[in-house]
């Protein structure tokens, strides 16, 4: 037998459930700096309004130059080898943009690839490039290797 207490208290608890759970599956917004896939050519790609286009002088006490570097990375997936391209803006050691370009092979890389350029900037832009180590962005994981593979790229060309 429940009394009202009881009743009361089910209640409230199983309201908290129910808001936890929206929240958890609420829909991420995209960042007003990005471009849609559609207005690019069919490739997603992230970038802050800070990009520069050449590499400059190094800042003191860095261990990379400040300036833009690109790489094409290479991962693995069901599907086969797949590419992704990445841009990074580096300012003091630190991100300050990015621009990814898909290379998708088919719909399923076209997919998680755009996901993962959806969503990349809100993890990597104002953290130093040593402490970059991507493993999934917004529900794309596989796409995160060859990130860190064009990051890699990209430090050797900074030094």
């Amino acid at each position: 037998m429940t009394t009202p207490l009881r009743k009361t208290l089910y209640a409230g608890f199983a309201g908290l459930s129910i808001i936890g759970t929206a929240a958890a599956c609420a829909p991420s917004t995209q960042a007003p700096s990005q471009t849609p896939a559609s207005q690019n050519g069919g490739q997603e790609s992230t970038t802050s309004p800070s990009a520069s286009s050449a590499a400059s002088s190094g800042t003191t006490g860095s261990t990379y130059k400040d300036g833009t570097y690109s790489a094409d990375g290479t991962y693995t997936s069901p599907n086969g080898q797949e590419t992704v391209g990445v841009e990074l803006t580096l300012a003091g050691d630190k991100v300050s943009a990015v621009n990814i370009t898909t290379h998708p092979s088919n719909p399923n890389t076209r997919k998680f690839q755009g996901e993962f350029a959806s969503g990349i900037a809100a993890q990597i832009v104002g953290k130093d490039i040593d402490e970059l180590n991507v493993s999934k962005v917004a529900g794309s994981s596989l796409t995160s290797g060859g990130f860190n593979d064009a990051v890699q790229q990209i430090k050797s060309q900074a030094k």
